[in-house]
């Protein structure tokens, strides 16, 4: 049963199918012909993107402890001699050897050196982005962001590496900066081959879609002779 003025029929049009098989939606209503955005290719230019910053857990977690265990057990103590306890003994132990020493002591130097290291690693932590193992992939759309796993890449050149004619075995090294490609040749000229490398892996390099398209450098050499 319909209600007064609710059309009786539905009147949403259903995809179309091309000639070829594939499906064709149907533009929303009130959007003009023509209005929807092209979809990105890898051939477009720009789309850069920064890199993955970690979060870091385990080391917030840690100093997080230390400094949170560090801290009640002073404030433990310092409520204890408010409240007419001796001080512990560690505290007193601490402040008598601070009073005694000289700054140009050996265990003073220690200290101030290792509490000097464990600021830099927080500063370097703080300062660093980390996820060296995540390359950043291009932006095209500024909703979407995306990353492609080191070791993936490294599968996808050396998966086109070996594909080359007269190429035995391929090691990948993929940087962000660089991709270093060591291959092994038995047979065809080894200029040849690592032309042949060149024109390959210079295609699945642009292919991969980086943020940061990585220089390529192929080195070609005979395997080693056995006996």
């Amino acid at each position: 049963m319909t209600e007064p003025g609710e059309p009786t029929g539905s009147t949403r049009r259903m995809p179309t199918v091309d000639q070829d098989g594939g499906e064709r939606h149907t533009p929303a209503q009130g959007a003009a012909p023509g209005a929807h955005e092209p979809v990105p290719t890898l051939e477009q230019g720009g789309g850069r993107a920064g890199r993955f910053w970690s979060a870091r857990r385990v080391p917030a977690a840690l100093l997080a402890l230390v400094l949170l265990g560090a801290a009640g057990l002073l404030l433990y103590d310092i409520a204890a001699v408010r409240a007419g306890h001796p001080a512990m003994q560690w505290r007193r132990s601490l402040a008598d050897g601070l009073a005694e020493r000289h700054l140009d002591d050996v265990a003073v130097l220690i200290g101030a050196g290792v509490a000097a290291l464990l600021g830099l690693w927080l500063l370097l932590l703080a300062l660093t982005p980390g996820l060296r193992h995540l390359l950043p992939m291009r932006r095209d759309r500024p909703d979407v962001r995306a990353g492609l796993d080191r070791t993936a890449a490294e599968l996808v050149l050396r998966d086109r590496a070996v594909e080359v004619p007269g190429v035995q075995s391929v090691r990948v090294r993929m940087g962000r900066k660089k991709a270093k490609v060591r291959a092994l040749a038995h047979f065809r000229e080894l200029d040849d081959v690592r032309g042949d490398l060149d024109t390959v892996l210079g295609r699945a390099v642009q292919e991969l879609g980086l943020a940061r398209q990585p220089g390529l450098s192929v080195q070609v050499h005979r395997p080693a002779k056995k006996g």
